[in-house]
């Protein structure tokens, strides 16, 4: 029977709000890019950018490419991070069509709105993401308290002197710990 439980980030936890909008981001990535690998000249023409579709192009494969490791990871939290990286691209792009005697320079203005809410939406569920993941606090373990030798330090002292030529402890704890190993 296969299983019908949706892959979440954390194993038996059910599908959060995150998870979900995670999700969608992906497929609106996957959106985006196709409009941005199949229409660029369009795109282009539309924000008085002519000239940048080869750029609006790799846009779109980063789009497609990062929408495809969303849906496709059980960890979307970092393809969300690096969806805000690729906002800020994007606007950073957007950017360069307000200066000189663009005449579309409304339409630039839209665009880098839609991609700023978008952001905003992106740095929501990645936030959101990582909350339920603990943060990177949760991975940190501290053994400064631990020797490494289960008895202690002490107990260790003087053991490899002990051992015979057939590989055997004959301390008297090792014999009354494993009696069957001193014949």
């Amino acid at each position: 029977m296969a299983n019908t439980l949706p892959r979440t980030a954390l194993k038996g936890r059910s599908q959060s709000a995150n998870d979900k909008l995670a999700s969608g981001l992906g497929w609106f990535s996957i959106a985006l890019g196709a409009a941005e690998l199949f229409a660029p000249r369009a795109l282009c023409r539309w924000l008085g950018m002519e000239g940048h579709e080869n750029l609006i192009r790799a846009y779109g494969v980063r789009e497609v490419a990062t929408g495809v490791a969303i849906l496709g990871s059980h960890d979307p939290q970092p393809w969300i991070w690096g969806r805000v990286g690729g906002d800020g691209l994007d606007l950073a792009t957007l950017a360069t069509g307000l200066h000189g005697d663009n005449p579309r320079k409304g339409n630039v203005m839209v665009a880098m709105a839609a991609v700023a809410g978008v952001t905003a939406i992106d740095v929501l569920c990645a936030n959101g993401l990582t909350a339920e993941k603990g943060g990177p606090a949760t991975a940190i373990a501290d053994y400064s308290d631990r020797s490494g030798f289960p008895r202690g330090v002490e107990a260790s002292r003087g053991l490899a002197l002990d051992v015979q030529p057939q590989n055997r402890l004959t301390t008297p704890e090792t014999q009354r710990a494993f009696p069957h190993a001193s014949t």
